[in-house]
């Protein structure tokens, strides 16, 4: 029913299709072809909604008989490097930029990840345990996260308290692993957890020692994933996990951990970057003793290909899309159009939420490690700290922006690039992909009414009828 071209350009079309519907608010981003620039969220003139015809042509049929899965949010990491981006701003501006993130005039984000320890966008290597030996964990220590990660959330937070929040580390702490490093230094088999009793319960304890010390900051953690990327091994902070050892760690030490911790942060698998669902789904989901143990599949890279059988097997399970892949540094258009075929594959999989990577970086988009990426907003440090809204940040708006928590994904009889949405006020969103360099016509009908629109190229699209 879902299937991707390999470029998109897409429309988002918010409706509501009553008997007494007689005018359509039109917005646009993307390219405009009278000026051959990228123009954003601009209002245009726009169609009607008519009594239905005999048009028979790129007809997409709408119905909300049989409504998919509830779509929970979309969301964006809060890195160290995207709060120092900040940091040398005037406060005035990065106010600003937290109120286009996560109000409903801007991006209105309601889901958040945040790393356990350091990540590939931290100043540099570290955990929150960094003593080696100390099993008991005596010398754990959120000084760290007061100086970053807990500013940046709570920034956020004076415009979204209920902010969902999730997170995963990249790395145990350096001397809970084999090759007592925070990447993957040496061979690939030394770069993960030390394999024994004592260095497995003094993980767990770690893990749940963040999920308390974050709740009691005040911060709504809501998930934590055990992994980030577990089959990756990277320079920067990484560590590496097969299927069954992630089944049996959670299994045998986090989940009585947090059991008996009573943690209300919830266990996930994730964030899972393997495109195989017998590598890692298949072994947690399907072990009898974590039936109901483990609330979702957090699924981010590779792991597309994995989502839609997770999806068909365990079809009650959550899942997330829990990292948008990230670019190479130009936030350019084909980028926002390559992130929208990223939504379009994870929602039509069987995700119910996605989550963007940096949402602020400076210009540069360097990692501690050299690798520069992409961000819905970069900071220009040598003009004084001033902001760009790269079309990323306007792609993720209109899904994030017109889409609401709770809406539903509907199903349709067309084979085109396209998802439909039904939000709890029972408006109709719809999210068309145009991947042609020129202009293309689309029908969309429901019950005896139609709306008929000219997609312009490379462009994002909302029509919104109230």
């Amino acid at each position: 029913m879902f299937k991707l071209s390999p470029c998109l350009i897409t429309v988002a079309t918010a409706l509501t299709f009553n008997a007494h519907a007689t005018s359509v608010k039109w917005i646009q981003s993307g390219w405009d072809t009278n000026t051959n620039s990228i123009v954003n969220w601009q209002q245009n003139k726009a169609p009607a909604v008519l009594k239905k015809d005999n048009t028979d042509y790129r007809v997409i049929k709408i119905d909300t008989s049989n409504p998919l899965q509830t779509i929970d949010g979309f969301g964006g990491a809060f890195n160290e490097k995207g709060w120092d981006a900040m940091s040398g701003i005037k406060a005035a501006e990065r106010e600003k930029i937290i109120k286009n993130l996560f109000t409903e005039d801007g991006l209105n984000f309601t889901l958040g990840r945040i790393p356990i320890g350091a990540n590939d966008y931290s100043m540099d290597y570290y955990s929150l345990d960094d003593v080696p030996g100390d099993y008991e964990l005596k010398h754990f220590s959120m000084d760290r996260e007061h100086k970053y990660l807990l500013p940046y959330l709570k920034s956020a937070m004076k415009y979204k308290p209920n902010l969902h929040v999730f997170a995963s580390p990249w790395t145990p702490p350096a001397w809970m692993k084999a090759n007592h490093f925070y990447g993957c230094k040496g061979s690939e088999e030394n770069a993960h957890l030390i394999w024994n009793e004592k260095t497995q319960t003094a993980y767990a304890k770690y893990l749940s020692k963040f999920a308390t010390a974050y709740q009691d900051e005040g911060i709504h953690l809501e998930q934590i994933h055990l992994q980030n990327e577990p089959a990756a091994c990277q320079d920067f902070p990484s560590s590496v996990w097969t299927g069954p050892e992630m089944r049996d760690f959670l299994r045998d030490y986090l989940v009585p951990q947090f059991e008996k911790d009573n943690q209300s942060a919830s266990i996930w698998l994730g964030t899972i970057n393997h495109g195989d669902y017998m590598a890692y789904a298949e072994p947690v989901l399907n072990d009898p003793k974590l039936k109901g143990k483990i609330a979702g599949v957090g699924y981010q890279w590779d792991g597309k290909y994995a989502i839609a059988e997770t999806h068909k097997r365990h079809p009650d399970i959550k899942l997330m899309q829990t990292e948008s892949e990230c670019g190479d540094g130009k936030n350019d258009i084909s980028a926002g159009l390559y992130t929208f075929s990223l939504i379009k594959k994870y929602l039509a999989g069987g995700a119910n939420s996605y989550v963007y990577w940096n949402m602020v970086l400076d210009s540069s988009g360097n990692s501690t490690w050299g690798w520069k990426q992409n961000s819905l907003i970069s900071i220009d440090r040598r003009q004084g700290g001033k902001p760009s809204y790269n079309f990323e940040y306007y792609v993720l708006k209109h899904f994030s922006n017109l889409i609401k928590p709770g809406a539903q994904l509907l199903s349709y009889d067309l084979d085109e690039d396209t998802l439909i949405f039904e939000n709890p006020d029972q408006s109709i969103i719809i999210v068309s992909a145009n991947p042609s360099f020129s202009e293309k016509e689309m029908t969309y009908t429901l019950k005896d009414q139609m709306f008929k629109a000219k997609l312009p190229m490379m462009t994002v699209n909302s029509f919104v009828v109230q």
